[in-house]
């Protein structure tokens, strides 16, 4: 019986997966016709249900009330997601001012009516202070003669109904999210606080086995170094002057910043690093704008791809503003992704050349509505002859003191710009501390060299960690204060870093890739301290894998400037929803990592069964982490969007890693009795969780794909 359940777990897992791979060709209603809705499905999680009861049985678990809870957490969840299903009622309806609607659209051409009247009074965007960019979306409905107002992480509960910002129009339209589930949500709910209770209880009742697993060690792994070379590099501005000039404040995606974060990024897009040949990205922007005829020919622009540098007419990886000027005929209209990426950039230069890039002035119409505008931008006619001459000249008259050098008065002219800036639009403009802390975030940017080295760093100390493991011997005392020095200053950057983007950014820094690979860097850096004391080679591992991550993060993101928060984002749900997961994952890494020097090592002087104990003390932690974070998951999605599960391709994967990893904690199943199979499959098992973070976002899809 425990082999059937053991490979009805394993069809789940497989079937789950199938499910998201056709999802990616067929489409998610396709899916949800053929799979999650379909008999044999539901036939299936009810086999699943069944199981969990028989082994509750079988074990007479009664006399184990922490296996009980975890057990009986399955069907629960089960009959949970049922119920939704078969009593619930999910929709959406669209609301027109001023005139009261009871009609519920529940999909496929079917509809419902609500038990009471739903009226718009009127639907409004909030922006951010001086800018266009969205903050929230807000409804202002009235329902049986109250007035309440629906915006994303705010919804209205009304006699069991629940509703959530969808969707407006330019109409004055707005749609509406409708849930009602008056019994799956709890049930649900009881289900995932009996799995975390109980595996928490299993954890730390006394005498079981997790508090019987004292020691262990941790890890490996291996990658890459890279060198670069230097170059001439053209004339620009004194550094104290491009300084000067990135204190100054831009309109730029969306928000009001520093200009040296627009410099910074027009850098790292344009070079692939923030600095270029020891300058400053301010003195990189100010080249081009000041001195363009000797940076014209500066071959400094990134291109990846044969096809893009043919085009181009390089031979080597970088090109020119001028190599994209004469061959920009062979560009136009190609659908190659490298040759997209080049033309971007050559646009990127075009864009400030035109004196619509930066959008330095801010300006008020007769109106008071506050703009920011670029020199050559259409200016509003209320604009006195002052401004307008101050705008219309201010780069003619820039470039005319560089033209003689006089540096000491074109830092006044930025001054005075900055006093403009703040004369026009002290109310929006943001706050002194956040101002400093995103200059001396730009400032901290390290580009690949901090990753490359703390890779270097610890393959090092690895390789010396597993010669001395093999040996029955610990690092030396000098080396192992040097990796914790190391680790413990590089996670103290991360953690400086990550604060400074949430200063800047008004909001905790979790909402993509760069964000939340950065943050499994200080969750690994802070797990290897934690276990330095009994596993030395926890910090190598840690060195290392903390550089991969660094690595990761800044090809994924290049360091993408701060930015505003999407609304739906806006949630301290995600904020503990992907800080859980990314400590789980890092667990995750230094259990795989365990395995496969246990696998290298054999059992020299007991090494295996080191790696053995340890990869078991930190696979129970991990486990319940990832199904905390599944759960807060599910409890933010029920809170923006009325749905706790959509069968979205990342929840499906983080359901699929969760069940890969509880398989061999499970004591009858034999994957952890012998540490050669326990290192093996966790090794193999982590292929889950790559698949989780990478595939997902790269090739499967899904509205989790910016994570």
């Amino acid at each position: 019986m425990k082999k059937i359940r053991v490979a009805l777990m394993v069809l789940v897992a497989a079937v789950l997966a199938a499910g998201t791979v056709f999802e990616r060709y067929r489409g998610a209603e396709w899916v949800a016709d053929h799979f999650y809705t379909s008999w044999w499905f539901i036939a299936l999680m009810a086999l699943v249900a069944v199981g969990a009861a028989v082994a509750i049985v079988q074990g007479k678990m009664w006399r184990r009330p922490a296996a009980l809870m975890v057990h009986a957490s399955v069907p629960v969840i089960l009959l949970g997601g049922a119920l939704t299903t078969w009593t619930g009622l999910h929709g959406s309806m669209t609301l027109s001012p001023s005139i009261p609607s009871t009609t519920i659209d529940t999909g496929n051409g079917h509809s419902a009516t609500l038990p009471f009247e739903m009226e718009l009074e009127s639907f409004e965007v909030l922006t951010y202070p001086g800018t266009h960019t969205p903050m929230d979306f807000v409804s202002h409905v009235v329902a049986e003669g109250q007035r309440h107002d629906i915006s994303m992480n705010n919804i209205l509960r009304h006699r069991g109904y629940r509703f959530y910002q969808e969707d407006y129009d330019e109409e004055g339209r707005s749609t509406l999210s409708v849930s009602h589930d008056p019994f799956g949500i709890a049930v649900t709910y009881c289900g995932y606080a009996l799995l975390l209770l109980g595996f928490l209880w299993l954890m730390l009742e006394r005498g079981g086995r997790y508090r019987r697993l004292l020691q262990g060690a941790a890890i490996a792994a291996l990658l890459l170094a890279s060198t670069q070379a230097h170059a001439a590099t053209p004339r620009t501005l004194p550094k104290a002057t491009a300084d000067r000039m990135g204190r100054m404040y831009v309109l730029y995606k969306g928000r009001v910043c520093p200009l040296q974060t627009y410099a910074k990024d027009f850098t790292t897009k344009l070079t692939g690093k923030a600095t270029y040949h020891g300058l400053s990205p301010e003195q990189v922007l100010a080249g081009y704008l000041f001195y363009f005829n000797d940076w014209a020919s500066e071959p400094l622009i990134k291109i990846k791809g044969d096809d893009a540098r043919q085009r181009l007419h390089v031979s080597a990886a970088r090109a020119s503003y001028n190599d994209f000027v004469l061959n920009e005929e062979a560009l136009r209209g190609q659908t190659d992704k490298n040759l997209r990426a080049a033309n971007e950039k050559y646009s990127l230069v075009q864009s400030l050349l035109s004196g619509k890039g930066l959008k330095l002035f801010p300006l008020a119409d007769s109106a008071g509505t506050l703009g920011w505008y670029a020199q050559n931008d259409a200016l509003p006619l209320s604009v006195d002859d002052e401004a307008y001459l101050f705008v219309r000249k201010h780069q003619s008259y820039c470039q005319e003191l560089v033209m003689k050098g006089d540096f000491e008065e074109l830092e006044r002219v930025f001054e005075k710009t900055l006093a403009f800036q703040q004369k026009q639009a002290s109310s929006v403009l943001p706050t002194k501390t956040r101002v400093d802390a995103e200059r001396l975030y730009n400032a901290l940017t390290t580009g690949r060299w901090l990753a490359m080295l703390s890779i270097t760093l610890g393959l090092l100390f690895f390789a010396l960690s597993l010669f001395l493991t093999g040996r029955g011997r610990e690092l030396p005392a000098w080396a192992r204060w040097t990796a914790t020095a190391w680790v413990a200053l590089l996670t103290a950057f991360l953690v400086l870093t990550f604060v400074l983007r949430w200063i800047a950014g008004g909001h905790v820094p979790m909402a993509g890739g760069f964000d939340s690979m950065n943050l499994m860097a200080i969750a690994i850096g802070l797990i290897g301290l934690g276990l330095v004391r009994k596993h030395s080679m926890a910090l190598p591992v840690a060195m290392l894998t903390m550089g991969f991550c660094l690595l990761v993060a800044m090809m994924s993101g290049s360091n993408p400037p701060v930015t505003n928060l999407m609304p739906v984002l806006s949630s301290p749900l995600l904020t503990l929803h992907v800080t859980v997961i990314m400590f789980a994952y890092a667990l995750f890494f230094f259990v795989m990592m365990g395995g496969v020097a246990g696998l290298i090592l054999g059992n020299r002087n007991g090494a295996s069964e080191r790696f053995h104990r340890l990869g078991l003390l930190m696979l129970y932690p991990a486990v319940f982490l990832l199904a905390l974070g599944i759960a807060i998951g599910a409890v933010w999605a029920n809170i923006s969007w009325g749905n706790y599960w959509s069968w979205d391709p990342k929840e499906v994967w983080a359901l699929i890693t969760l069940i890969v990893y509880v398989l061999p904690l499970h004591p009858s199943l034999g994957i952890n009795r012998r540490a050669r199979s326990f290192h093996l499959y966790c090794a193999l098992a982590f292929l889950s969780v790559v698949i989780t973070y990478f595939g997902v976002n790269f090739f499967l899809g899904g509205v989790h794909a910016y994570m």
